[in-house]
């Protein structure tokens, strides 16, 4: 057994790793991890083993890889999931938990085939595990539907927008909550509104549907790249991924105040999925910009993308409190959203982060066509899922998609384009936000005790209109209803990756 003897040492460090893990401590169980797998590697003092290809490895190096996929996979880092995943099945094919991992972070990159073919594995190596049964027959149902939407789109079939009839759609006499009339929002509407969700009603159906068309209407008239001017005596914030959590996005109201062409917001992408108050969030979200267009500011995350709401809770969401055509509406709605700002001409601000080349100039921002669901790769799929790493250069992102790029990459941009920093999101931080790169980029992320298990702050950036100096303010998370995160995501998910 590794307990004894020669392993000892990174038996212990395995250990640790697990109880960090149960603390939802991942980075130090990634550390940990990290320790008994290096611990792992065999310590040949003539190096004559290793020589003739017969150095000892520590027979239960495939659990240590395993485990740190598993990390990986909390930690939303995809590709570094599947590298270890691949490692822990190289070492023991026969190991159903490599499977399992490796499976897991391909569905969760929306890789539904690349998964079906190992949980097909994982059920030929346990054929009487339920639970591995019910994977592998879930995994089916998603590559079979996903084949049937291909089909159907394959058809020239015209968006919902254009089909649906609103004067059809009537209001429940028993309805009892704020009104909506098309082309005609006012404050108290919006005030009335995020009163009443957050009493956990739910607006009529069709004025929901009314909002998204009336902003798919206004999105139109929208561009790939905004330019936002603030006032030299003005003030503006810069919030970052809300993710489905309502209560605290009206805990950033009540700590900075609401929208108002005084108090302008940009929201800056992921306001949906995981959290299991989606719903809520992207229709005031979209009330707030319907009454002021210029003064609330959404950039569209990875979220906002059909790949990911499949997964992380929206799509099912929507389908359970209202119906599916709504979805649908607010898949076009998102294709509309602007990808990236440009704050006073001099901050630019985006969902991920820069590019896999240099000189890119806002110019050839301008030009991409943001009216998709993103492409595997190019300028669209970095802006949406790329990361800032520590050092310099680039190197594939530990997520699967995108590019992790260092801080000489930051200071092409900026000297490109003639800017003074980079603000952006999509990655959690202890405080809610992160200075890096020498202080010209920060990360700004605004779901507290993300999923209800990571213990972090949320945070949000308030720039002066005369110098864009940023101040940040942290918080914390405010109680919700008995609800939990990933309530509507899929089974395979929302279980938190067990195994």
């Amino acid at each position: 057994m590794a307990e004894d003897g020669k392993w000892a040492d990174a038996e212990k460090a395995k250990n640790a790793g697990n109880d960090h893990f149960k603390e939802n401590n991942y980075a130090k169980a990634l550390a940990a991890y990290t320790l008994a797998i290096e611990l792992s590697e065999g310590d040949d003092d003539d190096g004559l083993d290793s020589l003739d290809g017969l150095q000892e490895k520590n027979p239960s190096i495939q659990i240590y890889y395993a485990n740190r996929a598993f990390c990986h996979i909390k930690m939303e880092s995809y590709g570094s999931a599947l590298t270890d995943s691949t490692k822990a099945i190289e070492a023991k094919p026969e190991f159903p938990k490599g499977w399992y991992r490796r499976g897991t972070a391909f569905l969760a990159l929306g890789r539904a085939k690349d998964a079906l073919k190992d949980f097909t594995q994982l059920c030929k190596l346990i054929p009487q595990d339920k639970e591995a049964r019910e994977k592998l027959k879930s995994c089916q149902k998603q590559v079979q539907a996903a084949k049937f939407a291909m089909a159907i789109g394959s058809e020239a079939t015209k968006p919902v927008s254009e089909t649906l009839d609103l004067d059809k759609m009537t209001v429940e006499s028993t309805y009892a909550g704020p009104v909506y009339t098309s082309g005609k929002i006012t404050l108290e509407f919006c005030k009335e509104l995020m009163q009443w969700q957050k009493d956990e009603k739910t607006l009529a159906k069709k004025y929901a549907y009314e909002i998204v068309f009336d902003m798919i209407a206004l999105l139109k008239s929208s561009t790939t790249l905004v330019d936002i001017e603030v006032p030299d005596d003005g003030e503006f914030t810069v919030c970052g991924d809300v993710h489905g959590q309502y209560y605290d996005l009206l805990n950033i109201w009540e700590i900075n105040g609401m929208p108002s062409v005084t108090n302008p917001y940009l929201f800056n992408g992921d306001f949906v999925d995981r959290g299991s108050f989606s719903v809520e969030v992207i229709i005031i979200l979209f009330a707030w910009k319907l009454l002021y267009p210029k003064a609330m500011n959404l950039s569209r995350g990875n979220h906002e993308t059909r790949n990911m709401n499949k997964l992380y809770g929206f799509e099912g969401e929507v389908a359970k409190k209202y119906d599916e055509e709504l979805y649908q509406l607010f898949c076009e709605a998102f294709c509309l959203l602007p990808l990236c700002h440009v704050i006073a001409n001099k901050i630019f601000v985006v969902h991920g982060g820069l590019f896999s080349t240099d000189n890119v100039t806002l110019d050839s921002i301008r030009r991409v066509n943001r009216e998709q669901e993103p492409p595997d790769e190019g300028l669209m799929t970095e802006m949406l899922w790329s990361d800032p790493q520590a050092g310099r250069g680039r190197v594939p992102s530990k997520r699967g998609v995108g590019v992790a790029f260092g801080q000489d990459v930051t200071e092409n941009f900026l000297k490109t384009n003639d800017l003074k920093m980079v603000i952006r999101s999509h990655e959690m931080k202890e405080e809610g936000y992160e200075v890096e790169h020498g202080g010209q980029l920060v990360t700004v992320f605004s779901a507290p005790n993300y999923c209800d298990q990571m213990g972090n702050k949320g945070a949000f950036i308030r720039l002066d209109g005369k110098t864009l100096t940023p101040k940040y303010t942290s918080f914390s998370a405010v109680p919700h209803p008995n609800v939990r995160a990933m309530q509507y995501a899929n089974p395979m998910l929302g279980q938190l990756f067990g195994m």
